[in-house]
C-alpha cells in the first residue's frame, strides 16, 4: 500500500469516527432535551425516561432537528417558544458532546 492509500484510509476513518461522534452527541442532546421537557410537563422517573426516548426517536422522522423542535413544542403546548427550545438544544449539545467525549 502506498503512502497516499494510507493517508486516504486515515482520512476516511477520521470522517467515520467524527460522524459517529456527532450522531451520538445529537442523540444524547435529544435525550437531555426530552428530560428537560418532561420536567416542564411534570413527568419524572420512568415517565420522563420514556418521554426522552420518544424525543430521540422523533429525530429520525426527517433530516435536521426541526422534527424534534416540533415534537417538543407540541407536547409542551405553549409553555416555551420554539426559539427557547432551539436555544436549549444548542446549550444541551455542548453538554452532550462533553459527556460523549468523557465516555471515549
Amino acid at each position: 500500500m502506498s503512502t497516499f492509500d494510507d493517508r486516504e484510509n486515515a482520512f476516511e476513518n477520521k470522517y467515520a469516527h467524527d460522524a459517529e461522534m456527532q450522531f451520538k452527541a445529537e442523540a444524547r442532546r435529544n435525550k437531555l432535551l426530552g428530560l428537560w421537557a418532561a420536567d416542564l410537563m411534570g413527568k419524572s422517573g420512568d415517565d420522563a425516561a420514556e418521554y426522552a426516548k420518544e424525543v430521540v426517536k422523533a429525530d429520525f422522522e426527517e433530516a435536521g432537528h426541526e422534527d424534534v423542535v416540533r415534537k417538543v413544542s407540541g407536547d409542551l403546548d405553549g409553555k416555551v417558544t420554539d426559539d427557547e427550545i432551539r436555544a436549549k438544544m444548542a446549550e444541551l449539545l455542548i453538554v452532550a458532546k462533553g459527556q460523549v467525549m468523557d465516555e471515549v
